[in-house]
């Protein structure tokens, strides 16, 4: 099969049993991995995507950048694609066309942070809040502009570093008031803070398992135990890949050949399987022989 089908509801996920874990993916092959492996989701990460692209993530990308990248990872996978979006990139106004641009590229849901511009990694000193008025404006807006119900409204805020656990609450039970579906408490510092938060923001939360930041590491068991229904690993698979690029390089470098790293590396046979290579050659074989004459 070499399109990818209609798109999995990430509601309906919710609505399951299970608890959702979606790595952070940065372009099409990412996220086909990702599938191929069982994941039910993947979270286009803003950090890995900007990393991608040897940029940092101070929310210097564009909505257009990111709208593309999305058309093309669901031209590949059916799994629902939870988008990070930064500030919404702008005022409360350019949310609505954010909203537009992300749901008609094939977002699931859009994650949008109460940060000031330029923002900051989540798990940085040093971050700036909005006023939870104008957060809350943008997630109203984002509901406005949204065509179909399906399409979830992420409020992501970074409060806890900034003012506290419990104005990181207070900001989560507005942020819902506007209409939030799902709230992303960023950069939390113990287990424990993670189930204070649930027990008192009550709706569907989704925790981040960053590594090298704030948060402890925390398994998926754990944080479903915690009251917690969505899991992202945003950079894992970007720091995977650099550090295997860096590790080949420096052995084809200093060695003149990589043939002592051959069993880090995918075969043929394994990466033409996971693009379908054969796929295409059998559809085109199948065009041609349906030309030929008896």
């Amino acid at each position: 099969m070499i399109r990818s089908g209609r798109p999995v509801s990430l509601r309906a996920l919710i609505e399951g049993n299970e608890i959702i874990v979606a790595p952070g993916v940065f372009n099409p092959i990412s996220a086909l991995l990702c599938k191929n492996i069982g994941f039910k989701a993947v979270y286009l990460s803003g950090a890995a995507l900007t990393g991608s692209l040897a940029l940092p993530d101070l929310g210097i990308i564009t909505l257009t950048e990111v709208a593309e990248e999305v058309r093309k990872i669901r031209r590949i996978v059916d799994l629902p694609i939870i988008v990070d979006a930064d500030t919404g990139y702008g005022e409360t106004i350019n949310v609505f066309r954010a909203v537009k641009e992300l749901e008609s590229a094939g977002a699931s849901a859009i994650q949008i942070e109460d940060q000031v511009n330029p923002k900051k990694c989540g798990h940085l000193e040093g971050k700036m809040l909005v006023d939870e008025i104008e957060m809350a404006k943008k997630i109203r807006m984002a509901k406005e502009a949204r065509k179909n119900d399906d399409f979830l409204i992420i409020a992501r805020t970074d409060a806890r570093a900034v003012e506290g656990i419990e104005r990181a609450i207070e900001r989560a039970k507005l942020y819902l008031e506007a209409g939030a579906d799902i709230i992303f408490p960023e950069a939390l510092e113990s287990f424990e803070e993670f189930k204070l938060f649930s027990s008192k923001v009550k709706c569907t939360l989704m925790a981040n398992m960053t590594e090298f930041g704030k948060t402890p590491y925390i398994t998926v068991e754990e944080f479903k135990e915690a009251g917690y229904k969505i899991v992202i690993f945003p950079v894992t698979l970007l720091r995977a890949s650099l550090f295997a690029m860096k590790e080949t390089l420096q052995e084809i470098k200093s060695k003149g050949t990589q043939k002592f790293v051959i069993n880090k590396l995918m075969t043929r046979s394994e990466f033409y399987e996971l693009i379908k290579y054969y796929d295409y050659i059998e559809l085109d074989n199948k065009i041609a022989k349906s030309f030929l004459k008896d």
